[in-house]
Parts: structure tokens; C-alpha cells; sequence
């Protein structure tokens, strides 16, 4: 038998562990969301400007349509519009030399949409600005494709 000193005193402690316990990984749980998602729309965002950059009548209208779809993939998500969209050599990484595209038949470039993303109740200060999220896609100019100049 419990005593009536001790009734009551397991469900404390269950809840209190249970707090300590779960707090934390509810925490992590959210901050993987938000660096997944942020993945998951830079991705997006370098295919979508690619093809958007590939289909236009100019290179000048095709890195205006670019940009147009990389602002437009993060506004739907909700995201601010703070990432860069690069141009560089296909097969290169993202971090090498920027390139000025031109819309040519059997032009090849990497698109690279980069953008620092904020763990939530994390200071910047501790995290050195956030986390890199980087999305790439590999664009290729239709060999027999008609381009009007630039």
C-alpha cells in the first residue's frame, strides 16, 4: 500500500520528465522543418529558373524570367526573398566563378540558388547567420533552338 504522503507524486515526476523530454526534441523537430523546407525550395527554385531561363525568346527576357521565378518559389512558400541565383560553368560546383549566361543552342550551365536560412530561437550570432541551403539544377539549350537577339 502507498502511503497518503506519497499519493499523487508519479504523475508529478511522469510530467516533469515528459517535459523535459519533449520540449527539446518538439524543438528540434521544428528546426529540421525549417532547413528541410528551405532545402527543398532552393531545389525548386534553381529547376524552375533554369527551364524558365531555357524557354525564353532572349537571354536578356530568360535571366529576367529567372529571377522572376526564383522570387516567385519562395514567395509561395512563404520564404523571404533573400536567396542569390547564380550562373556557372556545367559540372562545376556552386561555388566557382559566376557566369553571364547566354541563350545559345547547346549552352550548358549549372543554375545555383543559394540562401541562408535562420534556425528559429537560435541567435545569429551563434549561427553565423543561419544555415546554407543550396539547390542546383543542370540547364541545357536545346541544340536546334532558335534565339532572337539579345
Amino acid at each position: 500500500m502507498v502511503s497518503g504522503v506519497e499519493s499523487g507524486n508519479a504523475i508529478v515526476e511522469f510530467v516533469f520528465v515528459a517535459l523535459i523530454a519533449l520540449v527539446p526534441m518538439v524543438y528540434l523537430i521544428a528546426a529540421v522543418a525549417v532547413v528541410d523546407n528551405s532545402k527543398e525550395v532552393v531545389a525548386q527554385a534553381a529547376r524552375d529558373a533554369g527551364r524558365a531561363f531555357a524557354t525564353a525568346e532572349s537571354t536578356r527576357l530568360g535571366r529576367l524570367r529567372a529571377e522572376t521565378a526564383v522570387r516567385l518559389d519562395f514567395a509561395n512558400q512563404g520564404i523571404a526573398d533573400d536567396g542569390e541565383l547564380r550562373f556557372v560553368a556545367a559540372g562545376a560546383s556552386c561555388s566557382g566563378q559566376a557566369l553571364a549566361p547566354v541563350l545559345a543552342p547547346g549552352a550548358r550551365y549549372r543554375v545555383c540558388v543559394t540562401r541562408k536560412t535562420r534556425v528559429p530561437a537560435v541567435p545569429s550570432i551563434l549561427s553565423a547567420g543561419g544555415i546554407t541551403t543550396l539547390g542546383s539544377y543542370e540547364l541545357f539549350v536545346d541544340d536546334f533552338r532558335t534565339v532572337a537577339p539579345s
